[in-house]
Formats: structure tokens, C-alpha cells, sequence
């Protein structure tokens, strides 16, 4: 049995929990989901920042690597939550409420981000993750009763997710290294969790609906990234000095971001995910694309800083700090969206070549201006032989 959504007269404390129709037409992202997104970048703007500072710093590995660790967390319960609402979403009270926990749990993870990237202290950031992903330990439980059809599968979910988290936990216990043998353990045993549930009876996501969640995840990202450049841009012209380079680098930043937007939603149709396998393929390939995205921003920033003489890195690594990230977008956008359109052949060569063109850019005496230039030339590209490939289509 399948609810086609909320009634839209009132909002009632607590209704039926059943799965949503996944052939329902027109689903749009509701407000709450948009709210969640909107505090959810709360997460990702201190750990963008973070990385950011680490680098200025010239503490390169330890940044990154504190980095990618805390990006996990942020992704994975975005992830989760957003399948969960697809499916299961019912707008009433209870719902709404134990929602706003797992926002609360966001903001809690945010907090830790800076001790957990500066000193490796994990104590703040593990008490919010394990806060959201419990909170929707509750959710899966509510839908376990009130869904039979799919009650094995929720149950599932609810089993993996307590047990990973009192894993999370203990892990703070663990010293050093086997604190890092810890983390990849779990991480594994997180991102398997819905391989091993969905196998009792596959949950009603919306295909259309989940893809444009997606997508208005890594717009919002999109625009932390021109905060962050915008804002290091302002602090460097305020000093007076090196404004001709600050403006050149404000404009081919641009570039670079708008760039990023066209290349991802240059297909105006979100695409569907239909089967398991390749809903888990857009979800983990995501990871690396709202990673790489709000790391472009800490690279920029970078720029800003070695321009105006703020930062002892060297001119490679500095350039790198923002050629990495967009090679890594270029790449996971070629894989996810043009490797399986049929009809554009001449991308699956100039995606790949304009990734390494970008990783090779430090090397040049204008590195992001290099990068701006390359991804206008892919737009182009990119446009032209879609465009191509539409009409040979209309004509067939």
C-alpha cells in the first residue's frame, strides 16, 4: 500500500506512516527538506572553511584528510535523510519534529568541526552525527510499523544504523592509528547498510524527486563557494594593495563557478534513478561532487591568500588547492552524467582531458584563470555536441 503524499488541509500531530507513491507526479522538495539543506551547509561552510585555514597553514595532509573525514559525516546523513523523506515523507507533527533533531544534531556536528580538523578531536562532530543518524533510527522504526510490505527492510536499517553508531562511539576509545582503522571500518559498514537492507523489499523512493534533491543539494553548495571567494576577495581589497590581481582572480573565479553549475545541470530533466544500483551509484558518486565543490571554495580562498602574500605555501601547492577539487567535479560529473548518454562520444574525451589539463594548470604562472578558461572551453564543448546530438535524435 502507497500514500500519494499529505493531505494539504492542516497538519495533523501524527497519521500512518505508508510508503509514498514513487510514481507520483510533480514531486517537488518540500520546505522542511529545503530547511534542512539551508542548515545543513552550516556543516559544510565550517568544514570548507576549515580545510581552508589548514592550508593557509601549509598543513596540507592533515587538513585534507580531516577534511574528507568530516565531509563523510556531513554527506552520508544528507544522504540518508533525503532517501528516508523520498519515501516516507508523511509533513505531520512527529515527523517534522524528529526532522528538526536530526537538523539539530547538523548543527551540534558543526560545532565540532573546527576541533576535529585543528586537533583531531572527534568528541563534538561524533555526538551530532550520532544524534541525526539515531534520530532517523526512530523514523525507520516508525515505518517499520506502520508498513508491512517493507517492514524487514526498515527494520534493517534501524538494526545497521544503532549498531554502527555504538561503533562510532567506541571508536572515540580507540588510540591513534587504529582510531583511523576504526573510522574506515565503520564508513564501510555505514554505506552498507542500505545494500543489505534494500534487499528485503526495496523502499518507494521517487526517482525524479531524489535526483532533484540532489541536484538543489549541490546548488546550495554552489553558493557557499561564492560566499567563501566573495568574502576572501573583500577582506584582500580592503587592505588597498594587489587589487589588479584580486580582481583577476574575482572574475576568472566566477568563471570557474558558473562553470561548474552549467556542467552539472546542463541537462534541464533530472535524471531518474530507477533501479538500486544506480541510485547507489548517483548517491556515493556524490560524496566526491558536494566534496570537491565546497572545496573549490577553500581553494579560492587559497588564491586569495597567496596573491596577497597571506600564506607561505608554493606557488604549486596553492594552485593545486583549487585544481584538484574542480578536476575531481570534472571527473565524477563525466562518470555520473555523460559516460552514459548515448550519442556524445567526443565528451568521453574532453571531459578526461580537461581534468588533467586543470591538474597540470600549477605549473603556469596563472593557474586559476588557466582552470577558468579550460572549463569555459568544456561548456562550450559540451553544449555543442549535446545540442548536436539532440537534433540527430528529433531527426531519427
Amino acid at each position: 500500500m502507497t500514500d500519494h503524499g499529505p493531505s494539504r488541509v492542516g497538519i495533523p500531530w501524527i497519521r500512518r506512516m505508508l510508503a509514498r507513491d514513487a510514481a507520483q507526479p510533480h514531486r517537488a522538495s518540500t520546505p522542511l527538506e529545503l530547511f534542512f539543506d539551508l542548515c545543513f551547509v552550516v556543516a559544510v561552510s565550517q568544514a570548507a572553511g576549515r580545510l581552508h585555514h589548514a592550508l593557509v597553514e601549509q598543513h596540507v595532509g592533515a587538513g585534507v584528510l580531516g577534511y574528507l573525514m568530516v565531509f563523510f559525516a556531513i554527506w552520508w546523513a544528507w544522504v540518508n535523510f533525503s532517501a528516508f523523506a523520498s519515501a516516507y515523507d508523511t509533513d505531520d507533527g512527529l515527523y517534522r519534529v524528529t526532522t528538526m533533531v536530526q537538523i539539530a544534531g547538523a548543527l551540534v556536528l558543526a560545532s565540532g568541526v573546527p576541533a576535529a580538523l585543528d586537533s583531531r578531536d572527534f568528541t563534538v562532530i561524533t555526538a551530532g552525527y550520532v544524534i541525526m543518524r539515531l534520530a532517523l533510527v526512530a523514523q525507520w522504526l516508525r515505518a517499520a510499523r506502520s508498513d508491512p510490505p517493507r517492514r524487514t527492510c526498515a527494520q534493517r536499517f534501524a538494526v545497521g544504523i544503532t549498531l554502527v553508531q555504538v561503533g562510532w562511539v567506541v571508536r572515540l576509545l580507540l588510540p591513534g592509528a587504529w582510531g583511523m582503522v576504526g573510522f574506515a571500518v565503520l564508513v564501510v559498514a555505514e554505506v552498507a547498510i542500505p545494500v543489505w537492507a534494500e534487499r528485503a523489499g526495496p523502499t518507494t523512493w521517487h526517482p525524479e524527486h531524489l535526483a532533484e534533491r540532489f541536484g538543489l543539494f549541490t546548488l546550495i553548495v554552489l553558493g557557499e563557494v561564492v560566499l567563501a571567494a566573495t568574502t576572501a576577495i573583500q577582506e584582500g581589497l580592503a587592505e588597498g594593495e594587489h587589487v589588479g590581481a584580486l580582481l583577476g582572480l574575482a572574475a576568472a573565479g566566477i568563471v570557474i563557478v558558473f562553470s561548474m553549475w552549467w556542467l552539472y545541470f546542463d541537462d534541464p530533466t533530472p535524471r531518474p534513478l530507477t533501479s538500486l544500483g544506480l541510485t547507489l551509484t548517483w548517491a556515493y558518486g556524490h560524496y566526491p561532487i558536494f566534496a570537491s565543490v565546497a572545496a573549490v571554495g577553500a581553494g579560492l580562498e587559497v588564491a586569495v591568500a597567496f596573491d596577497t602574500r597571506r600564506t607561505g605555501l608554493d606557488p604549486l601547492t596553492a594552485g593545486w588547492a583549487t585544481a584538484v577539487p574542480v578536476a575531481v567535479f570534472v571527473l565524477v560529473v563525466w562518470l555520473l552524467e555523460i559516460r552514459p548518454r548515448p550519442g556524445v562520444a567526443p565528451l568521453n574525451l574532453a571531459y578526461p582531458l580537461v581534468a588533467l589539463a586543470v591538474l597540470v594548470s600549477p605549473w603556469t604562472h596563472a593557474p586559476i584563470h588557466v582552470t577558468a578558461v579550460l572549463l569555459a572551453a568544456l561548456v562550450i564543448t559540451s553544449t555543442v555536441v549535446k545540442g548536436r546530438s539532440a537534433r540527430a535524435a528529433d531527426l531519427a
